[in-house]
């Protein structure tokens, strides 16, 4: 259930959870890979007083430098997406909705995954989101594969992330 009233503009999920009788509005965790790590990364300073612990896997962490460090058959077509970071406007603008620039926001913990290899969304992404917030004093975990890419394909990487989920999840949510 991704949340919006149908136009993308108003989210109503944090709502409509506090509203279930069987669930828990205090204990909401989100979780997402790659654009949905981002989504995370961004709910995570948008709603910070509203959930209680994320998990972020390969999620872009800043617009601009995810741009500059993608690999660069990939740049012109992200660029058409997500805009042009050479432009001094656009480029002002991707900063503004970057989660690194905005993680001061961000109070509660979080896990962030990725993999050393990724071609498309650099580790550097949820490296210097890691450095931001441990900067800020903020608790984070980390894990970076290093033998991995854009996600976690080998067993022993999975079942390794897998059960660190579990346990952030216990740690942090289920407490």
């Amino acid at each position: 259930m991704r949340g919006s009233n149908g136009y993308g503009k108003s989210y109503l999920l944090l709502d409509w959870i506090g509203e279930q009788p069987d669930l828990d509005a205090d204990r909401v965790g989100v979780y997402g890979g790659s654009y949905g790590g981002y989504m995370v990364l961004a709910s995570m300073t948008h709603f910070n007083d509203r959930i209680r612990a994320a998990v972020d896997i390969v999620g872009i962490s800043n617009f601009v430098t995810f741009l500059e460090n993608t690999q660069t058959y990939r740049r012109d077509l992200r660029r058409a997406e997500y805009g042009d970071e050479r432009n001094p406007e656009m480029r002002a603008f991707l900063n503004s909705i970057s989660p690194n620039t905005r993680a001061h926001q961000i109070t509660k913990p979080m896990f962030i995954a990725a993999g050393l290899n990724d071609p498309r969304v650099p580790p550097s992404e949820s490296a210097q989101m890691v450095d931001v917030m441990r900067q800020n004093g903020q608790q984070v975990w980390y894990m970076l594969a290093k033998d991995e890419g854009h996600g976690f394909r080998k067993k022993s990487n999975s079942d390794f992330f897998r059960e660190a989920t579990v346990l952030f999840w216990q740690t942090h949510l289920l407490d």
